[in-house]
């Protein structure tokens, strides 16, 4: 992807070329045992490469976890890289889901790692989290538009734990979940071009109500990670219902419920579930 395109673009043009289905590369020990892979860092890197191979052409957007790389270490480093680089060249666009937040120099250097075109562990965007405030996210935000790369921020995930922090309410009566949009769709408003997306987006789980998050419109239009879809309940669907006016934003993130048929039936199943999303929609 070049930097004359910008990354809320390059999605935009992905989810009218594929569909929101975002195929999630989660190596769990469980998942690497039913693929008769070894539980370790070369299993994982196998079973990214497979997940790969079958997600290409097929969808526009894959999403390795990093944890279930980082839990080997140096060597499960070097396994996420060659999966990160090999769905780079298959044309896909890859979010690492690496959920990093910090202050100063410490999330410069995060952003740095992720998002720097050449580095070992370059992706197309990552996730972020912005608990230690939005504006200690601006260099990461700064670095991703100068290179192309996005950001996924977390803002309303379904999560039962998060509930406490993000559903509160600050001094003008928003919700923690409000203020996180706000500020960034000010920021965005201010750094997208007419007629774009913004390279900016949100993370907000798939059975989020909107409502209690106190959720609007988004403006400009940023591109919506949705995890929660497939086995944590929400399908093709249900995707209109619980997006409303905002779901041609949203990448419809699943995992298990695609990565737990196999590697010799995950190609039928991304086109399956493909099929179902286009159907749902048309």
């Amino acid at each position: 992807m070049s930097t004359a395109e910008s990354f809320g673009d390059h999605v935009r043009d992905a989810l009218t070329a594929f569909g929101p289905l975002c195929v999630g590369i989660d190596p769990h020990p469980h998942l690497l045992g039913e693929w008769s892979l070894d539980v370790s860092a070369a299993g994982a890197q196998e079973f990214g490469l497979r997940v790969v191979d079958a997600a290409a052409g097929r969808v526009g957007i894959v999403k390795p976890q990093v944890s279930f790389f980082e839990r080997y270490g140096s060597a499960g480093f070097a396994a996420l890289e060659a999966v990160l680089a090999a769905a780079r060249t298959a044309g896909l666009i890859v979010i690492a889901d690496a959920k990093r937040g910090d202050i100063g120099t410490t999330m410069d250097s995060y952003a740095h790692a992720w998002l720097t075109p050449g580095s070992p562990l370059e992706a197309d965007a990552i996730t972020a989290s912005p608990f230690l405030g939005v504006g200690a996210l601006e260099g990461t935000f700064e670095l991703a538009e100068s290179n192309g790369k996005g950001v996924f921020t977390l803002a309303a995930t379904s999560n039962a734990d998060a509930f406490t922090v993000q559903r509160a309410t600050v001094s003008d009566g928003e919700t923690v979940s409000a203020r996180i949009v706000r500020e960034i769709s000010e920021r965005n408003a201010r750094t997208t071009k007419r007629g774009s997306w913004a390279s900016i987006g949100f993370v907000i789980g798939s059975t989020v109500d909107w409502t209690e998050a106190g959720l609007g419109g988004f403006d400009p239009p940023a591109p919506i990670l949705g995890p929660g879809f497939g086995h944590q309940g929400a399908g093709p669907r249900d995707l209109d219902e619980r997006f409303g006016a905002s779901s041609a934003l949203v990448i419809a993130s699943e995992s298990r419920s695609l990565l737990s048929v196999g590697p010799a039936g995950l190609a039928a199943a991304i086109e399956s579930r493909v099929a179902e999303y286009r159907s749902a929609h048309d």
